[in-house]
């Protein structure tokens, strides 16, 4: 049984950034959900999603991450379909995405990025305003958010099987789940 304590304290140990902690913590809180959706084990999923970029603030290059990762793991006995799946979240790694919890994280990954940018430009900062119709029209928009690839959004929830708008709209109200950990409560 993989232990959510020490899965943070392995990111910790490896990303000191809050903005990508709170990114890994927020594809988490998507991928929770999508676990009880799927009626799937919410704990894999959801430490699936908190470690899927923990070694990309110390090994950045397409060369090393999510490979550097991918042994950090193995040496502490993760399981294999948790590793597969953060290899598979990277495009370049020649690990083909097959599972459900493998698409569920790719479809999320992007997503989580780009919600939490929309939020962050809301004058309010707070995720209980954003709404996927909005998300959906500043994917249009090239020069917002531009390092997020909108291909990558609109393939992951195809290759999920959900429509994109309903895709949105769950993952924001997952991330409202622990919006105040996000720092996307809102500003007084």
């Amino acid at each position: 049984m993989m232990n959510r304590e020490s899965a943070w304290g392995l990111l910790c140990e490896y990303t000191q950034s809050e903005s990508l902690r709170k990114h890994m913590l927020a594809v988490e809180a998507c991928m929770r959900a999508y676990a009880r959706k799927f009626g799937e084990d919410e704990n894999t999923w959801g430490i699936t999603g908190l470690l899927h970029d923990f070694d990309y603030e110390k090994y950045p290059t397409p060369e090393e991450h999510p490979f550097v990762g991918n042994k950090i793991l193995e040496e502490r006995g993760y399981p294999e379909d948790v590793r597969r799946a953060i290899l598979s979240h990277a495009e370049y790694s020649g690990v083909k995405r097959e599972s459900k919890m493998e698409k569920a994280l790719f479809a999320c990954d992007e997503l989580a990025g780009f919600i939490t940018a929309s939020t962050l430009v809301k004058p309010s900062k707070s995720l209980a305003e954003v709404e996927a119709k909005s998300v959906r029209k500043k994917m249009k928009d090239k020069a917002f958010a531009r390092s997020v690839s909108r291909d990558d959004i609109i393939n992951g929830s195809a290759d999920l099987g959900v429509d994109l708008e309903e895709h949105i709209a769950f993952c924001i109200e997952a991330m409202k789940g622990i919006a105040a950990e996000l720092g996307l409560a809102g500003v007084a």
